[in-house]
């Protein structure tokens, strides 16, 4: 009997999922660079009424963690099946996801100029997948998320280039402070940072590549007007050891008086939170790209 009521539910689930309308997901996409000098490699999910409709949809450029790659939000994040859902249900509109590979550049250029990713970016792949797919390049349908090393791309990308985003979803954001990346530089991940950002100053301060790009630089100096048209959706879990970078860049925004919300979810830095919180940045997303 039991082995019945288990075979039911599980047919039920079944038929429910059966039923939700499929986005489609294509990989090993190529974009082919003049600024880089190699391939871009990239993923995207397309709605379930992409191939029926005519009509053009907002995007979000999503971005994966240091050492994945363009297929990871596919499959660890299982992003298809949570928009397909959310899509289905009414909770997000229809929309476009772009998932880029960036290797570890952290989504800036490095420091030697040798690799210009964030140039590409902006020069070359945007402006060519936005033509490629139907796809609503005005500002207020184009929104970044991403999870570590992503998220602090994502905001990146938004503090640097305003005039491109109307939303910002960063999830367990590699957001450092100067303290943190000075120790870094010293003993810490110098892997990590010195090929992006450089070596420390003979006299010991932090790189000026370091400086330029770090979010928190930046926003503290930076009016806050700047950022007005920006919606911020920042979200780390409580066992996240990047819990101080974020806690900071929360507070520093709260003095500024940049609009954004703040979440401290219970969960630690894995697939398991991000796979299972993703619904509520794209769903803060949504909210942006709805028409009030």
């Amino acid at each position: 009997m039991k082995k019945l009521i288990t075979l039911a539910i599980l047919s039920i689930v079944l038929s429910a999922n059966a039923q939700t309308p499929k986005g489609k997901v294509i990989e090993g996409l190529t974009l082919t660079s003049k600024i880089t000098g190699y391939d871009v490699n990239y993923s995207i999910y397309l709605p379930p009424c992409y191939e029926t409709s005519q009509r053009a949809y907002p995007v979000v450029y999503l971005l994966h963690g240091y050492s994945d790659d363009e297929t990871a939000w596919v499959q660890f994040g299982e992003v298809n099946r949570t928009a397909d859902q959310a899509i289905e249900q009414g909770i997000i509109p229809p929309m476009i996801i772009i998932m880029p590979n960036a290797k570890v550049t952290w989504y800036v250029n490095n420091a030697e100029g040798s690799d210009c990713y964030e140039d590409m970016i902006f020069e070359e792949f945007i402006p060519q997948v936005e033509k490629q797919y139907r796809i609503r390049s005005e500002r207020a349908f184009r929104a970044v998320s991403g999870l570590s090393m992503g998220g602090h791309g994502s905001l990146v990308w938004a503090i640097k280039h305003p005039e491109m985003f109307s939303a910002c979803a960063p999830f367990s954001a590699a957001v450092y402070t100067n303290e943190e990346m000075k120790q870094h530089l010293i003993s810490g991940n110098k892997s990590w940072f010195e090929p992006i950002y450089g070596k420390l100053n003979k006299d010991g301060s932090l790189p000026q590549h370091w400086m330029d790009n770090n979010v928190l630089n930046i926003l503290k100096n930076t009016a806050p007007e700047t950022f007005r048209n920006i919606n911020f959706y920042i979200d780390c879990g409580d066992d996240d050891f990047l819990y101080k970078g974020n806690a900071a860049l929360h507070v520093l925004m709260r003095d500024k008086n940049i609009k954004h919300e703040f979440r401290i979810r219970e969960g630690a830095h894995n697939w398991t939170y991000w796979r299972t919180n993703i619904i509520h940045g794209l769903s803060y997303i949504g909210d942006v790209f709805h028409r009030k």
